[in-house]
C-alpha cells in the first residue's frame, strides 16, 4: 500500500481569496482534516469546540476544531478542521474529501469523483 499526498488551499470561509497552500497526507481512516494550528489562526479561522481524539497507541489527546474552505482544482468545499499541534501530520480526512466530492481509491490510491446524489422526494404507491 502507498500513500497519497495532495497539494490542498486552504481559507478561511469568510476571506476565501485568502488562502494557503498546503501538502496533505490523504488519511481516509480519519474523519476530519489536520492543518498547522499557526496557519490556521494566520487565516483567521478560529477554534468553535474541543474534541477528544485516541491515538494509534491508545492514548487520548485534546484539539481544538473549527472550519476551513478547502480548494482542490476547481472543486470547493468547507469542513470541521482539527487544529494540529507541534508532531501532528497535516492530513485530509474523509469529511474534507466528501465536501470536495471526491474519494479515495484504496487500491490505486488515487481520486475519483464521488457519485453525487441528491435526496429528492420519491413518489410511491403509498
Amino acid at each position: 500500500m502507498g500513500i497519497t499526498v495532495l497539494e490542498v488551499e486552504v481559507a478561511n470561509p469568510t476571506k476565501r481569496k485568502a488562502g494557503v497552500q498546503l501538502e496533505f497526507l490523504v488519511d481516509s481512516g480519519a474523519v476530519y482534516s489536520v492543518v498547522p494550528a499557526p496557519v490556521l489562526r494566520r487565516l483567521g479561522i478560529r477554534p468553535l469546540a474541543r474534541e477528544e481524539f485516541r491515538l494509534a497507541d491508545g492514548s487520548k489527546v485534546v484539539r481544538q476544531k473549527g472550519v476551513a474552505l478547502f480548494r482542490y482544482g476547481n472543486r470547493v468545499g468547507g469542513a470541521d478542521v482539527v487544529f494540529g499541534q507541534k508532531g501532528d501530520s497535516t492530513l485530509l480526512g474523509v469529511l474534507t474529501l466528501e465536501a470536495l466530492g471526491l474519494v479515495l481509491d484504496p487500491l490505486r490510491r488515487e481520486l475519483k469523483p464521488l457519485p453525487m446524489i441528491l435526496g429528492l422526494g420519491v413518489r410511491g404507491n403509498c
